[in-house]
């Protein structure tokens, strides 16, 4: 029955065996110096009342062996607690390796993260591009030197900074005063609602206790308009801080309530000199070296012999051609610096290797341009071509055309854009506009890529040549006008202006009095009852001509 009972041990708070109490209360004592002397005169007393309950059923010689055991177990207490202290000592040595070893590992996989993550910034002094947002009197510069974070939406495009700038957001959370502010970092394509309500949950407790959570949300657009609801009650309530990063339109893509409680912050590409700088900031971790091709790199001088050397040409090459995207320069340095770069052991003998312009441009191959058929970018091409095409501009709008056929753009699509332009814009002052759009989207259905774009191509020169006519366009909007605000039941067809099949239809009155003449001279109206005088190519509202 002893074995069965259960005791609370006064060190840890966790409940044990009477058997086995002495044997762990003696491990915690060894590590809660502190507490010793309150702990054993815990067991004292509570081996003297279980004795003391215990003796009035014992008989005296039970008692005696009980006090011998209470020796024994003392004895056993101290020995005990030795060997734990001798084993913490000749075990100090493993613990040592062990934590060296755990900080190799930790090394190794932050080595095995892309350059573009680990050249991430940690601080506002670091962040490189968008002086748009973070300028000098900026706002929300101010806010975030002041260690405040509000509720915003970073939009823009892919490698333009914004998840750069949520890793600032996030180190300036983690040197709050007193850890006051939490920082959260979520994915849309990688959790759900039940995460999310999950981590609003932890920041209600968390609040409870003066602390403050920011929530980074990645790729929220992702979450439909039904997922994004789940953030409304924290953000509105203020138990969290919602930072969210997208690359799509967020008045398409995210809810309008969610949009009126944050701030959206417009992000733009990153110029060339802003690549320059990441770049060289990136070299110099990698340990390379940067050298004008006018000059030779001396590095017999140096203190600090570098791993490759690379010329400021291939840097300005580099950065001129990743279309203002940070990862896509960084990618590009760092699989050629993998490619062309010695191991340690062939650099002992080869020296620093040289990434020339030629090497670059091989780990650099695009194969498309960026382009997103699906979003955005999508209308905003095919509207500067249809825009350039209208003003008459060949040059720009072969150019938008190329831009859209080497993103990957659908032949077909373009083409049929291209026959709607030649009627709307074109019209009656070159009719063969129409039909040459026509038979180039045909063409692009029979042929496809890449056959097809020298055929896209003259049919965007033809049409930016053609005169321009929006007379078809005008024409058809008055018509469609007169028609929806017309009050009451819409005029019926004029008895004479009816087809007569039968019999009965010619007795009512049906095509009677009809002639082929022009209007001019048929004596008749053609248009119903009360618009006879309307004209729709006059160019003047028709509702005020009735």
């Amino acid at each position: 029955m002893d074995n069965l009972e259960v005791v609370e041990c006064p060190i840890c708070m966790k409940e044990f065996p009477a058997s086995t109490i002495e044997v762990h209360a003696s491990k915690c004592l060894f590590l809660n110096e502190s507490s010793k002397e309150e702990s054993m005169n815990f067991l004292k007393r509570q081996r003297a009342s279980t004795s003391g309950n215990q003796s009035k059923l014992r008989s005296p010689n039970v008692n005696k062996k009980i006090k011998k055991t209470d020796n024994e177990n003392q004895l056993f207490l101290t020995s005990t607690n030795q060997d734990i202290r001798n084993s913490f000592v000749d075990n100090s040595v493993d613990r040592n390796e062990t934590c060296k070893n755990n900080n190799v590992m930790k090394n190794i996989v932050q080595n095995s993260a892309p350059l573009a993550e680990r050249m991430r910034p940690t601080s506002l002094a670091d962040y490189v591009g968008q002086s748009h947002v973070l300028g000098e009197q900026s706002l929300l510069l101010q806010l975030l030197n002041k260690g405040e974070i509000p509720n915003i939406i970073l939009w823009g495009p892919p490698g333009c900074g914004k998840t750069s700038l949520a890793n600032v957001i996030a180190s300036i959370c983690k040197k709050s005063p007193l850890g006051r502010i939490r920082y959260v970092k979520l994915s849309a394509a990688m959790v759900g609602v039940a995460e999310v309500k999950e981590a609003t949950k932890i920041a209600s407790n968390e609040l409870k206790f003066g602390r403050r959570t920011v929530i980074f949300l990645d790729e929220i657009h992702r979450f439909n308009r039904a997922q994004q609801d789940i953030f409304l009650p924290s953000v509105e309530s203020g138990t969290i801080t919602l930072v969210g990063a997208t690359t799509e339109n967020p008045s398409f893509s995210l809810n309008s309530a969610l949009l009126s409680r944050c701030r959206v912050i417009v992000m733009e590409k990153l110029t060339i000199d802003n690549l320059k700088n990441i770049l060289n900031r990136a070299i110099a971790d990698l340990k390379g070296l940067i050298y004008k091709e006018s000059t030779n790199a001396d590095i017999k001088h140096s203190c600090n012999i570098p791993r490759f050397l690379i010329d400021e040409k291939t840097i300005q090459f580099l950065a001129e051609t990743c279309d203002g995207d940070a990862r896509i320069a960084l990618g590009g340095l760092e699989l050629a610096v993998q490619s062309i770069v010695p191991n340690e052991d062939e650099f002992l003998t080869k020296g620093p290797a040289t990434i020339s312009l030629e090497d670059v441009k091989e780990s650099l191959k695009k194969t498309h341009t960026l382009y997103d058929k699906s979003g955005e970018q999508h209308y905003d091409m095919i509207s500067a071509l249809h825009k350039s095409l209208r003003a008459s501009d060949e040059n720009a709008a072969l150019y938008w055309l190329t831009r859209m056929m080497s993103g990957g753009e659908d032949p077909v699509y373009i083409a049929r854009r291209l026959v709607r332009f030649s009627s709307e814009d074109v019209g009656l002052e070159d009719p063969k506009a129409l039909g040459i759009a026509v038979h180039t989207m045909h063409a692009c259905k029979m042929m496809g890529m890449p056959e097809c774009d020298v055929l896209l191509a003259q049919c965007t020169t033809y049409l930016a040549r053609a005169p321009k006519s929006r007379l078809m366009e005008d024409s058809l909007r008055a018509a469609q006008r007169v028609v929806a605000n017309h009050k009451g039941a819409q005029p019926s067809v004029p008895l004479y202006l009816r087809n007569a099949p039968t019999k009965l239809m010619k007795q009512l009155g049906y095509g009677e009095g009809y002639n082929m003449r022009h209007h001019t001279q048929s004596g008749l109206t053609y248009l119903p009852e009360g618009l006879e005088h309307v004209d729709f190519f006059n160019g003047q509202d028709p509702m005020n001509a009735k």
